[in-house]
């Protein structure tokens, strides 16, 4: 397999540090509001990646972070009379729901910087004693740049360049405008933890790099994120963590391409911004979900009504084929001679090469499609169809749409049961075969009010809920 290293902006084959096994560390939501269509690339881009090392029979020990302190967070729990803790539990909570919309599978570990502000501590005290770091009289912590002299490997640029083209806050206490907080003093009514240089709490970027070595070690595998972590979260991060630890931090870097809305950057102020629970509310879970793994990770892609209908579609299309399956199977005979030349390993090698090439999910889609066309037109329908060739197909097809994480929303009614439907079709088929018509169709009127279509075939009367 080979994936796309943001450090050496090149392709390179994934050897793990341990054999058959893998280390990746995700960073996760600041949990202060429902989690954006921005938010839901990463989640579901490396969701695919974690699923896909495990399809290749890799032990994956995932990490994904809550940041459950913030400014962020007191601000929002101002403006609700509240406080940080009642904000962070409530939208962790809000975005376990959408994770679950959205089929990603829990993490191994969720951990909270709350819950690790002692090893926190611990390696802010470490780069302190080594000379990275300084304190100020008001109890602020601040890492300094210019003594790492990597410092901008990971974004390809020198400090200097850094400097003058990054917004950086300005603190005239800092010892360079560059330098970045790792513990904040607290200020009055803020929560705040005790510490060697007075009560405050942690920096943003010094909980990953805490979080990362207490979970998985010194040095993973995989680190990933969004493309606007780059600088300053991860860049940071590298410092901290390599500096404390005298080690490399992370042998892989990915990094997921931009979502545009509408061709348009997605911003409050142009009122393009939406939530993964307002976009659910209007159209599923599982549209969003697949937008997010119609294109190569790296790509900028683009969130439009048009684009959510189309994948829509698409999902319509590969539940219908896997009902035609089933139905196909249900009515085949086993001792049928099944004449057909169906080659199933062509598909999955397709697959497996597009995965392989950078976790490229848009042409493992595409294998899957092209497995559904060519069963459709060669296969299906065809009375030398036997059922193990049949069974072989959905086995094949359901293997490859689990590792993308689609097709989880089996379709179902709650209007009618399996067996209510079944008693209907075969009175409807008596009807039929009775010539009447007026019956028959008033049955297929009243299947269809509750949401079953039904279809007459060679084989057999199917049905579908709509």
């Amino acid at each position: 397999m080979k994936l796309y290293n943001t450090f050496s902006r090149k392709k390179e084959e994934f050897i793990p540090m341990e054999k058959g096994k893998v280390k990746i560390y995700a960073c996760g939501p600041t949990v202060y509001n429902y989690i954006h269509v921005g938010n839901a690339r990463p989640i579901c881009v490396f969701d695919a990646l974690r699923r896909y090392f495990e399809y290749r029979g890799y032990k994956v020990t995932f990490v994904q972070n809550f940041t459950d302190i913030d400014d962020k967070i007191i601000k929002k729990a101002n403006e609700e009379k509240s406080d940080f803790l009642a904000v962070s539990q409530k939208y962790i909570k809000e975005y376990k729901k959408d994770a679950k919309g959205l089929n990603i599978k829990e993490a191994s570990i969720h951990p909270k910087a709350t819950e690790n502000i002692d090893e926190i501590i611990k390696i802010i005290k470490t780069l302190i004693e080594k000379g990275y770091a300084y304190s100020l009289k008001n109890g602020d912590v601040y890492f300094s740049t210019r003594k790492f002299k990597n410092y901008g490997k990971l974004s390809g640029q020198t400090i200097d360049d850094l400097r003058s083209g990054a917004r950086i806050q300005v603190d005239e206490a800092k010892n360079d405008p560059l330098d970045f907080a790792l513990w904040k003093s607290a200020k009055p009514g803020e929560p705040h933890w005790e510490s060697p240089w007075g009560n405050g709490r942690p920096g943003w970027h010094i909980e990953c790099s805490a979080m990362a070595g207490k979970y998985l070690g010194k040095t993973i595998d995989i680190h990933c994120g969004g493309q606007d972590l780059i600088f300053p979260h991860h860049e940071n991060e590298i410092a901290q963590s390599e500096c404390a630890n005298s080690i490399k931090f992370a042998n892989y870097w990915l990094h997921n391409g931009y979502i545009n809305v509408n061709s348009q950057k997605m911003s409050k102020s142009l009122g393009n911004f939406f939530t993964v629970r307002e976009i659910s509310e209007k159209y599923g879970y599982e549209p969003i979900r697949y937008l997010m793994i119609s294109s190569h990770y790296r790509s900028p892609i683009n969130f439009s009504k048009e684009i959510i209908m189309q994948c829509k579609s698409a999902l319509e299309r590969l539940y219908n084929f896997k009902e035609n399956l089933l139905f196909a199977i249900k009515n085949s005979l086993d001792n049928v001679e099944n004449s057909i030349s169906f080659d199933l390993n062509s598909y999955k090698n397709k697959f497996i090469d597009a995965m392989d090439d950078d976790l490229n999910t848009a042409d493992a889609l595409g294998a899957v499609f092209e497995l559904v066309k060519d069963v459709n037109m060669n296969v299906l329908g065809k009375s030398n169809a036997g059922g193990k060739t049949l069974s072989d197909i959905l086995d094949l097809f359901c293997e490859l749409t689990g590792v993308l994480g689609i097709l989880y929303e089996e379709k179902s009614t709650e209007k009618i049961s399996t067996e209510e439907i079944e008693k209907l079709i075969e009175k409807r088929n008596n009807a039929r075969k009775e010539k009447n018509w007026k019956l028959a169709d008033e049955i297929r009127d009243e299947l269809k009010s509750k949401n079953v279509i039904i279809e007459d075939t060679s084989n057999g009367t199917k049905y579908t809920f709509k």
